[in-house]
């Protein structure tokens, strides 16, 4: 089986470097998604095991090969207050599509201003418009901006600090909205089936390398628009030196 790796991590490697060169070199008006590792060496891994009639091991055996980002602060907003901070009748403008089908970020970006008077400019906004305003930070941005914010299932906003955003036309007052979000998977509710969870059940990501740990309390969001991915913040992501190569499991 041992070997069997090797042949898997020796197509993984160059299929992956060839993936991310023609990503690179095509030109699109909307910066396409690279193909995640994840993806390559699910294929690949199930490719070669059947091709040597051996049972596919672990996660092989999965129906979505399992994707897991680090999702920067960035910030959700209305039409309204689009317009408020780009001008009536202003559309967000995709510039890269994410992982999940029909989002993306945003050419636009604001400055959000804390406490402190202390700012992070070009935080970038995520599209398309939803029906609340939220914005997402890590602990460390928190901090340095002077926020006391709460950890948040998204979309829990009740009782939550608010802060100044500004744009090229103008400001926004959020009353509320600034979170840390909780980390969480999205799955499709055939991989709910696989792993045997529910909507709203906690897991586990056990995050292999030199910097190995595993995260408990991984909400389980479930809805058919969903491919499997999990989000952590940057503070978890650096904390555990996340490269697209880390070994990555999720756990019931």
């Amino acid at each position: 089986m041992e070997d069997i790796e090797i042949i898997c991590k020796y197509f993984v490697d160059n299929l992956s470097n060839t993936a991310i060169f023609l990503s690179e070199e095509r030109f699109m008006a909307v910066q396409a998604n690279p193909v995640h590792r994840a993806v390559v060496e699910h294929l690949v891994r199930q490719a070669v095991y059947q091709r040597m009639g051996k049972p596919v091991p672990g996660t092989g055996n999965a129906p979505s090969p399992l994707v897991v980002n680090i999702s920067a602060r960035h910030c959700h907003l209305t039409q309204e207050a689009v317009e408020a901070l780009f001008g009536k009748g202003h559309q967000l403008t995709p510039m890269k599509w994410l992982y999940q089908e029909g989002q993306f970020a945003a050419e636009e970006a604001l400055t959000l201003v804390g406490p402190r008077s202390r700012v992070i400019s070009n935080l970038r906004i995520l599209g398309p418009c939803r029906t609340l305003n939220q914005v997402e930070l890590a602990y460390t941005d928190a901090i340095a901006l002077g926020f006391d914010i709460p950890l948040r299932k998204s979309g829990n906003i009740d009782g939550t600090p608010g802060g100044m955003l500004m744009g090229p036309e103008g400001f926004f007052e959020m009353p509320d909205g600034i979170i840390r979000a909780e980390r969480h998977v999205h799955m499709h509710p055939e991989d709910a089936a696989h792993y045997g969870v529910a909507a709203g059940d906690r897991m586990k990501l056990k995050i292999g390398g030199s910097c190995a740990v595993t995260f408990d309390e991984m909400l389980v969001r479930v809805d058919e628009s969903f491919k499997l991915e999990v989000h952590i913040d940057t503070d978890e992501g650096n904390a555990v030196d996340l490269k697209p190569d880390t070994p990555c499991e999720l756990v019931k």
